[in-house]
């Protein structure tokens, strides 16, 4: 049996850092006023037998602020590109240009607006939740640290503290995120 080892809590720290960019992520495809190269990111187009990102068949670029080009490599692919991004519920509508595609991005609605903040906070919540999960195992391993005599019941205290620190500042950036999302969401 290999011997107990200290618990380093940069691990922690490195696994909430990545749930907030993650949430990043996820933000940077939710539509706003402006086009965005980062809105397809999630789109999936069918190709070559399987399912690929978009970013593998085309590229993305914005030409202006209300437009989206996205030049398709191969001819073949371009209709399965078009179908994609319609049904990606974006709520985008692509016109073909021979291997290329123009995508107009409309104004949001009122209503969209308020949709899009929802999902960004839903988005926010469950990196909490991914947050609090880390947390729970950082305390869950310095319990085992103690009980099996690796360090001591102060330390333990002392790390536990240094975690919940971590939790607070990490849950913190995530709810500073989220409210400058949701400003650019409702910006009209």
């Amino acid at each position: 049996m290999a011997a107990a080892e200290k618990p380093v809590l940069s691990k922690y720290r490195d696994r909430m850092d990545k749930a907030i960019a993650a949430l990043k992520d996820e933000f940077g495809s939710l539509r706003t006023g402006r086009a965005s190269a980062s809105l397809l990111d999630q789109v999936m187009v069918e190709a070559y037998g399987s399912t690929v990102p978009l970013n593998q068949v085309a590229a993305v670029s914005v030409p202006e602020p209300r437009s989206i080009s996205v030049s398709v490599w191969d001819r073949g692919t371009v209709v399965s590109v078009e179908k994609a991004i319609r049904n990606a519920g974006l709520g985008l509508n692509p016109v073909v240009d021979g291997q290329s595609l123009r995508i107009p991005i409309p104004p949001l609605t009122e209503e969209r607006r308020k949709d899009l903040a929802k999902l960004a906070g839903k988005y926010a919540e469950q990196q909490k939740v991914a947050i609090r999960n880390v947390r729970r195992d950082a305390n869950d391993d310095l319990k085992k640290a103690e009980k099996d005599s690796v360090i001591t019941q102060d330390e333990q205290h002392r790390m536990e503290g240094e975690v919940q620190k971590f939790t607070d500042e990490a849950i913190k950036r995530v709810d500073e995120a989220l409210k400058t999302k949701e400003q650019e969401i409702m910006q009209v």
